[in-house]
């Protein structure tokens, strides 16, 4: 272990690991009281170091390696969905937000329950459990195998489960006493760490590549005869398989609504949001959060266009033709992770490898503390309250901690789980836990969309709308139609697409549901 670590690769080990007991220690130093201390910050958290954070949770380690991938075989394109994310997040600012406070909720489901029921919100609250598990499961393990590569120098199952291990244990520790609180401020200093390593590397790519900045873009707009420019940013084709899910109208169709989500039905993200002092603030940061990804993403869109240069042009490189085996134990591995094993100078490894870990934990933080939310304040509490079971507010501060330390488990085991099912079988379930969020995306929108915008919709077919909109998405898969239908049959869509028609089946399940007029009620005079 560590035999292809320099003494300065060690040396920023070393203070990356004061960093983080430091600070660890310092934001830990405030207890929080109460439930509402602990999972919504007192409301009091500042709107710039939440817009941070929502960056941060909106990253991941799958966005510090897929990224470069990105703009090696690709071009600009992915920086254009941040348009259908602007939109998204207007949409959410201004219907959202104002509701949530207004409610004064603890998890975004709980609005379900003052238009549906109670049900309502336990059936969305469960529905988002099941999906960020094997969502930040899956993410966890991307990480786990580059922190064991890098680390451990090999992908071994014992290698891959104690890189698990360490994530999951730095994660909980970090922030098991301080809550949300703690979360927020964790995933500040997080994205520093590895966007100055993003930075040091583009740096160094820059350094090692004999070209000015000129010839280096001229190179990009021109990569190879007849080939596209690598620099496009828009592309208005018509293209609706899995191959054109970057082009403009999917960014202004599939991606507003994967953002509108994201950014308003994923405890995960709209938990930050809900520690600021006011809706107003709460939007304010959300948009802030938005403007700063561009910059974050186009950082790691660069690493992998120089990437292009340094491997696949030795007439820059003067010659220097290198053979690429993106290889790792029998493993294809990105480009990125080839360049960190084999190019990266000593120092910047050390740095890169904190990077991964930084993002890593950053996300996996992030879900700690919303799942753990979701399970004591959807779940948990209302049993108790069905049961007639009366507890304190330091009882329920309690029960979140407990509940982030079996959440890391369960993410823990689903990392390891992604490790063995990759090894042993043919199943993409890597790929299926990567988008399993879309999955319960589809189900989420309609019903929110229903409860939004309609006076329809009850208990029953919230509940139907969740299923049928998983199941619709999940038979879009390939490995599905492969199994189900004969090959003339089977068609190749993108998961935006797949999002928007899974959607509207939802919404149109969830409509042919008498609303309670109670809760109707209740609803429209809590809106006006």
């Amino acid at each position: 272990m560590g035999s292809h670590y320099s003494g300065l690769d060690w040396a920023v080990f070393v203070a990356y690991g004061l960093l983080i007991v430091l600070t660890g220690w310092f934001f830990n130093r405030q207890r929080a009281a109460n439930s509402q201390d602990y999972f919504l910050g007192g409301n009091q958290m500042p709107t710039w170091i939440v817009a941070i954070s929502v960056l941060a949770t909106s990253q991941s380690a799958a966005t510090f390696i897929g990224g470069p991938d990105q703009g090696y075989q690709g071009d600009l394109s992915y920086l254009a969905t941040n348009i259908g994310a602007l939109i998204a997040v207007l949409f959410v600012a201004k219907v959202l937000i104002p509701k949530f406070y207004q409610y004064k909720v603890y998890t975004v489901y709980e609005l379900l329950e003052k238009r549906m029921g109670t049900s309502a919100k336990r059936q969305a609250g469960l529905m988002y459990l099941f999906g960020r598990v094997f969502a930040s499961g899956a993410r966890l393990y991307m990480a786990a195998i580059a922190v064991s590569m890098i680390l451990f120098g090999d992908i071994a199952p014992g290698s891959v489960i104690s890189a698990t291990v360490i994530l999951a244990a730095v994660g909980v520790l970090y922030t098991v006493f301080g809550g949300i609180r703690t979360v927020i401020y964790s995933d500040v200093v997080q994205c520093g760490v590895y966007v100055s390593a993003a930075i040091c590397v583009i740096y160094f790519l820059l350094k090692a590549i004999p070209a000015d900045m000129s010839q280096i873009i001229n190179v990009l707009q021109h990569p190879a005869a007849d080939a596209p420019s690598k620099l496009a940013l828009f592309k208005f084709n018509w293209d609706f398989s899995a191959s054109g899910v970057f082009n403009m109208a999917s960014v202004l169709t599939g991606f507003v609504l994967l953002n509108i989500a994201a950014f308003g039905l994923d405890q995960d993200m709209t938990q930050r949001v809900l520690t600021c002092k006011s809706a107003k603030d709460g939007s304010k940061a959300m948009l802030m959060s938005i403007v700063m990804v561009v910059p974050v993403m186009f950082l790691f869109i660069v690493i992998g266009l120089l990437l292009f240069i340094f491997y696949q042009r030795p007439d820059i490189m003067l010659g220097n033709e290198m053979a690429v085996n993106q290889e790792f134990n029998g493993e294809k591995i990105t480009i990125f992770m080839y360049y960190v094993l084999n190019e990266i100078p000593a120092g910047v490894k050390g740095l890169v490898t904190i990077g991964i870990i930084a993002a890593a934990l950053s996300t996996l933080n992030s879900g700690l503390n919303s799942m753990s939310s979701v399970l004591i304040q959807d779940i948990y509490r209302p049993w108790l309250a069905k049961n007639n079971q009366q507890r304190d507010e330091h009882h329920f501060v309690k029960a979140g901690q407990a509940g982030m330390v079996i959440v890391s488990i369960a993410l823990g085991s689903m990392a390891v789980l992604c490790y063995y099912w990759q090894q042993y079988t043919e199943m993409p379930l890597l790929k299926f836990a990567l988008s399993v969020m879309v999955f319960s995306y589809s189900g989420l929108l309609g019903v929110y969309f229903t409860a939004l915008f309609t006076q329809r919709g009850s208990q029953r077919s919230v509940l139907a709308a969740l299923i049928v909109g998983f199941l619709v998405t999940l038979a879009f898969q390939p490995y599905v139609m492969q199994f189900l239908l004969p090959a003339e049959w089977q068609i190749n869509l993108g998961f935006t697409w797949q999002l928007c028609i899974g959607t509207l089946i939802s919404f149109l399940v969830c409509v042919s549901g008498n609303s309670d007029d109670e809760n109707r009620n209740m609803f429209k005079a809590g809106a006006q």
